[in-house]
């Protein structure tokens, strides 16, 4: 037993501790120290994706003031509604050839200023002219004719009478008085005859006038040149006169401004309102309107009416096809002497706003959150929303997905 005990003894592991490497300890600290930061690293990016993915996306819209409030004058900001819209001629007109012509002569150019009447071009007449001529010689030639047929009824008229006479008292016989008056009746025949035969050559020459005329082109209105388009020696013709033509000639005096106003504020207008226009060449100055009509029909595609204004004053920088801004006024600002005191507005894109008739709810970005704004609305146009009351120019404004904000919810800013 002695001896199989000192062999287990032997074979018995020594568990007693030994003194560990100084090295080895600092190596176990170290690798703890690591796995412990990226724990750390990998809980941190998690509570950043977590709260990255539970914030709302949104673009960023600033409100920017209103341009055209210009000294002594009411601000654009201020009125009851704006609408931008185009300046149009209510009179303008193609002028072209009524047939096929050739140009011979141009007498105008772009920008000049020309009077009803006044010539501003010449056609080829060489057809015309030759045709006239020949008319001209056939009314001659049917006047002479006409002539002679009233001279063969003048005299058959004597015959006709004095043998009715001798009939009456019987020195003829019948057959002689019936072949006197057949002459007679056969001569006053032709002389109608020829007579309308000149009536006929007559218009003929009216028509041929006509038709050389036509070879002068006049201005159908006063007004100003505004396109040129034939030269000397080209073709015109007036089924392309829509296309060219002449000259396009318009009535200065005839133009006013056509907006577009969303039937949601259609109410806010009426005939014979006050206005005032702003052209967007000249926002520093407005001229003073007045509301002409209101179509009565919607553009069923833009949900707009059409407003006719008319300018109340007019100068020279006024052009088709400008663009202008009409900002329609209340009675109580036109009767007012001098500046009208208004609040100023602002214009930010349609899509930053939910509007709810004539207000809406905008969204003001403060920091990483949202801060709900209700705004009082003026006209939308051309993706432009117009806010009257409630937005100073410079606010910052969230544009995204309406159903996710919420006064107070984070948001990311993405481009």
């Amino acid at each position: 037993m002695d001896q199989k005990a000192a062999l287990l003894s032997q074979l018995r592991i020594d568990r007693s501790e030994t003194p560990e490497d100084p090295e080895a300890s600092r190596r176990r600290r170290w690798m703890m120290g690591i796995a412990a930061l990226i724990v750390l690293l990998i809980v941190v990016a998690s509570g950043w994706y977590v709260s990255a993915s539970s914030r709302v996306s949104v673009h960023v819209a600033v409100a920017q003031a209103i341009a055209g409030g210009g000294a002594g004058s009411a601000p654009a900001g201020g009125s009851l509604l704006d609408a931008s819209g185009y300046v149009v001629a209510l009179r303008e007109a193609t002028v072209s050839g009524k047939a096929i012509y050739k140009v011979t002569e141009v007498l105008i150019q772009e920008g000049q200023a020309v009077k009803q009447g006044e010539v501003i071009a010449r056609l080829d007449d060489t057809n015309s002219r030759a045709a006239l001529e020949q008319s001209r010689a056939q009314v001659k030639q049917l006047e002479a004719a006409l002539a002679a047929a009233r001279t063969a009824a003048d005299d058959a008229r004597p015959v006709y009478l004095r043998n009715q006479k001798q009939l009456q008292e019987g020195l003829i016989s019948q057959e002689q008085f019936d072949d006197s008056k057949s002459v007679y009746d056969a001569a006053e025949a032709a002389a109608h005859v020829a007579e309308g035969n000149l009536q006929v050559a007559q218009a003929a020459v009216a028509v041929n006038q006509r038709f050389e005329d036509d070879t002068i082109i006049r201005a159908p209105f006063t007004g100003v040149v505004t396109v040129k388009n034939a030269q000397p020696g080209e073709i015109i013709s007036p089924q392309f006169s829509g296309g060219g033509g002449i000259a396009k000639i318009v009535d200065m005096d005839s133009l006013e401004v056509d907006v577009d106003v969303s039937e949601s504020f259609i109410n806010r207008v009426h005939s014979k309102q006050p206005a005032t226009i702003t052209l967007n060449a000249y926002p520093d100055h407005q001229y003073p309107a007045e509301v002409i009509a209101v179509i009565p029909t919607a553009d069923r595609a833009k949900a707009t009416v059409k407003v006719r204004v008319a300018f109340n004053e007019k100068d020279a920088r006024i052009v088709p096809e400008m663009g202008a801004r009409v900002s329609f006024l209340e009675e109580a600002q036109k009767a007012a002497p001098g500046p009208v005191a208004v609040t100023p507005g602002v214009l930010i894109p349609a899509e930053a706003v939910q509007a709810n008739g004539e207000t809406g709810t905008v969204y003001l970005i403060s920091g990483e959150t949202v801060e709900r704004r209700a705004v009082r609305l003026g006209a939308n146009s051309a993706g432009t929303q117009t806010v009257l009351a409630g937005l100073q120019a410079g606010a910052r404004l969230a544009v995204g997905d309406f159903a996710k904000l919420r006064d107070g919810v984070k948001i990311r800013i993405v481009n």
